[in-house]
């Protein structure tokens, strides 16, 4: 009788953690995974960013790379303001996206 319960309750449990598990998957591949990718192009596009290039923050200001360090970036804005910048806060290369919005399409 004892062992009947015992199987009843395996199985019960068996049935509620595969669930949970596929859930897990689930949210991993249509949360975690996308947003590590978009860190990790993001942390690529401020490693190849030079002194010169045009910018835009997650602020939406643009301006033109003047200076950086290990963190920041000076930025220089319309009429000379130069303001600094954390790496994290640039959103978009504006030299490369004018750059590919210029090319012809084939």
């Amino acid at each position: 009788m004892n062992s009947v319960i015992l199987q009843a309750a395996g199985n019960n449990m068996l049935g509620t953690i595969v669930p949970m598990v596929l859930i897990m998957i689930v949210f991993y591949f249509f949360m975690i995974r996308p947003q590590m990718k978009k860190a990790k192009d993001h942390k690529k596009l401020v490693e190849e960013l030079k002194i010169g290039d045009k910018i835009v923050t997650t602020a939406g200001i643009h301006g033109k790379i003047v200076g950086s360090n290990d963190t920041t970036f000076l930025i220089e804005v319309e009429g000379g303001t130069k303001i600094r910048f954390d790496k994290s806060a640039i959103s978009l290369d504006a030299t490369k996206a004018a750059t590919t919005a210029a090319l012809p399409k084939a």
